[in-house]
């Protein structure tokens, strides 16, 4: 199977100096590194990279950003999703403007549309842009899911073209891939192998940040019917995949392990987020070194 999105991506972070600015020349240098380790595809602004926090001026430099330091190697898709269709829809443009190759929806949150708002939304962003895009259907931050019959609508649009499912329906996302093309990619890095064994296209993830290989080996593993070392990649995981994404929120724990292995100088991340305590660094510390992950990672 062959994606023009890539197939293991990453949902960056945004590196940050200690006073909250951009660090746009680690984020350059991360991308970097992360297309270096394995990842064929990356995400910027998205929820990962406090897009809820960046200004649109500050999203357009980090595409622009990323596009120059691995825009030849890899594909850079821009997350844009708000909930606010026309401000979306300026997002994307900018988006495209800046040289992004797709861009990343995500389900409008707090204000909880109806489907037929989805369909509608998700159509206007579609159309506003040449850009493929990719639906984003996590409820638990949006508050709404995409139903089945919705997605099945949305994959009649020529520039829909996949999904990063965060909702672990997989009987609803088999039924959605049994009757569309839409690409499919686990949107939930304790589910990857899970959304694999239904036909799932790759993974978009966090873990990855300091796991770019082991997930590039389970997903060769697992194409090449080595099944049982696609689940030891799976479950020597585990302790990683909890420490950064179940100790607290994603963004913060991430920061700090690229910290921890020397990937970036600063965790700082914006309010209302706050960097890793003490106790909880000791945790991610740990649980790095029980996958294997821990020493100092050369730039």
């Amino acid at each position: 199977m062959t994606s023009p999105l890539g197939r293991v991506l990453t949902a960056m972070v945004t590196p940050m100096t200690p006073d909250g600015s951009l660090d746009l020349e680690a984020t350059a240098r991360l991308a970097t590194r992360l297309v270096d380790e394995g990842n064929d595809g990356l995400v910027v602004n998205g929820t990962t990279g406090e897009a809820a926090t960046t200004s649109d001026q500050e999203k357009d430099a980090i595409v622009r950003t990323v596009v120059e330091a691995v825009g030849d190697r890899a594909s850079v898709m821009a997350g844009v999703g708000t909930n606010d269709t026309r401000h979306t829809i300026e997002v994307a443009a900018q988006a495209q403007a800046a040289g992004a190759d797709a861009l990343l929806v995500v389900t409008p949150y707090y204000n909880k549309p109806p489907q037929e708002g989805l369909l509608a939304h998700f159509r206007a962003v579609a159309d506003a842009t040449e850009l493929p895009n990719v639906l984003y259907d996590i409820p638990s931050r949006s508050g709404v899911q995409i139903e089945t019959e919705t997605l099945l609508r949305l994959g009649e649009h020529p520039r829909i073209v996949a999904v990063k499912d965060a909702k672990a329906d997989f009987w609803g996302a088999t039924k959605v891939m049994a009757a569309t093309d839409l690409l499919w990619y686990s949107g939930n890095d304790a589910d990857n192998i899970l959304y694999l064994s239904i036909g799932a296209t790759g993974f978009i993830g966090v873990t990855s940040h300091v796991a770019s290989r082991q997930y590039r080996r389970m997903l060769k593993a697992w194409e090449s019917g080595r099944i049982a070392d696609a689940q030891r990649v799976h479950r020597d995981l585990v302790p990683a995949v909890d420490a950064i994404m179940n100790i607290t929120q994603g963004a913060i724990m991430t920061k700090a392990a690229l910290v921890e292995l020397g990937v970036l100088d600063h965790a700082t991340v914006r309010l209302p987020l706050t960097e890793a305590t003490g106790e909880q660094r000791a945790a991610l510390a740990l649980g790095l070194r029980e996958a294997g992950l821990s020493g100092t990672v050369a730039r």
